[in-house]
């Protein structure tokens, strides 16, 4: 794991700037670091860098379950590198702590699943079913090049998957309301995600002589109005299936509120909205990220924009989501686009599939409720949603909301006992799904 993380393999939305030698040496590395995996494995690259093993089993009757990840990580901003207190490509090891881009986000999965199979085999261990590795190099952009074209390949194969697991959700403390114990979230969906432009143009002129409402200040106000208004919440779909789950081991109030939740809806969803992270679980998001207006202290600007960033709840379409910008911001001048995708489908949480899961969780997480839950973020599972019956996404690590904070940031780190219990994860899951 420690040397994985010192090579920089750094997917940037300019693909220009990749530097595929740093790829070549982790791949490399990886060949080098397992080498009971490639010798008695099929192995194969797509579009030179993403990796596909394939595990034979003893019986081509059961349907392949594939395990998937990606090794690419994203870019430390300029000039925060002296912020982090050991080097992001370092690999420090320091008072039981991995520290380094991609420790989270998302090597942990890769060297953890090779760890598994290489220790498995070691063991004499045959799997009953086919299983699959399968590794993108382009997930934080996508995935276009990566999982996408893996899918295309397999595809063309006729192969599908009775379920396939990537990373996602993990094993959180006193973040579900109500319940003291730690719960290993588990996607079984993910939001869409789109971008909305309001775009106004108008006169300009000195700012000596302003008209009452500016271009500047109408959209502006349009983004006050989004934001006072919001998308409304619903608690159903994958949000609901998690506190169902967690409801057994609530406070005694918070499971009685939840035990009649067709009287107590309103005050649910209520408590929900009082954290940016429950309230994501029962709406639609909306982010305002970029504002552009003006050159000139002294000139109004003829033109101004925002970009609003939103995160897509199941059941939410493109299309409606436009329609609610449109009627809420309430300004004929305001031109309205908006692009991206809308959510996966909802996996199974009743299913052998997502029962392996959570067994192979709990025996290496003994004390922890493992539930399904809507992912906010994206990843290389909804490439794999044509091929595979379900799609599941879960890091099997106990992560803090501090943690949260570090992925894609400053001093991503990962305690060693999460690491290894990872891969203990991985072994379990395996055999789990082999029995």
């Amino acid at each position: 794991m420690f040397e994985s993380l010192t090579y920089q393999t750094i997917s940037y939305q300019d693909r220009k700037k990749f530097n595929f030698d740093e790829f070549d040496r982790f791949l490399a590395f990886l060949e080098e670091s397992f080498p009971i995996v490639y010798s008695q494995q099929e192995f194969e690259t797509v579009n030179d860098y993403a990796l596909v093993y394939k595990w034979t089993g003893t019986d081509s009757n059961l349907k392949p379950i594939g395990l998937t990840s990606h090794y690419d990580v994203v870019p430390v901003l300029e000039r925060t590198e002296s912020d982090w207190e050991h080097g992001p490509f370092s690999g420090t090891v320091s008072d039981g702590v991995i520290w380094g881009r991609g420790t989270l986000d998302d090597k942990i999965g890769v060297m953890g699943i090779l760890e598994a199979v290489q220790h498995l085999v070691q063991q004499g261990f045959e799997p009953k079913r086919d299983m699959y590795f399968m590794f993108g190099f382009d997930e934080e952009i996508g995935g276009a090049e990566g999982a996408k074209a893996i899918v295309d390949l397999l595809e063309q194969r006729n192969i599908t998957f009775e379920y396939v697991l990537d990373v996602g959700g993990a094993i959180v403390e006193e973040m579900v309301p109500g319940v003291s114990q730690p719960v290993g979230v588990v996607g079984v969906s993910e939001k869409g995600s789109a971008t909305a432009e309001l775009s106004i143009e108008g006169s300009g002129g000195h700012s000596s002589q302003p008209n009452d409402q500016t271009n500047i200040g109408r959209i502006a106000s349009a983004i006050s109005k989004l934001e006072e208004t919001q998308f409304k919440e619903d608690l159903q779909g994958p949000g609901e299936d998690l506190f169902e789950f967690v409801a057994p081991e609530m406070s005694f109030g918070m499971k009685y509120v939840f035990a009649n939740k067709t009287v107590f809806e309103p005050i649910i969803e209520e408590i929900l909205l009082d954290q940016p992270a429950s309230a994501a679980l029962i709406r639609t998001t909306i982010a305002p990220t970029i504002f552009q207006a003006g050159e000139q202290y002294n000139a109004l600007p003829e033109k101004a924009s925002a970009i609003i960033n939103l995160r897509v709840m199941p059941g939410d379409s493109l299309r409606d989501i436009k329609q609610f910008i449109v009627n809420t911001i309430d300004d004929p001048d305001i031109q309205v686009t908006i692009t991206g995708s809308e959510a996966t489908k909802v996996s199974a949480s009743d299913s052998n599939a997502f029962q392996n899961v959570q067994q192979a969780a709990r025996n290496v997480h003994h004390d922890s409720i493992i539930a399904p839950y809507l992912m906010f973020a994206g990843s290389d599972a909804k490439h794999y949603e044509r091929i595979s019956e379900d799609t599941y996404r879960f890091l099997p690590a106990l992560i803090t909301s501090e943690d949260l904070q570090r992925m894609h940031g400053t001093n991503e780190q990962i305690s060693v006992e999460n690491y290894v219990n990872a891969i203990k994860f991985f072994i379990e899951l395996i055999q789990e799904s082999n029995h």
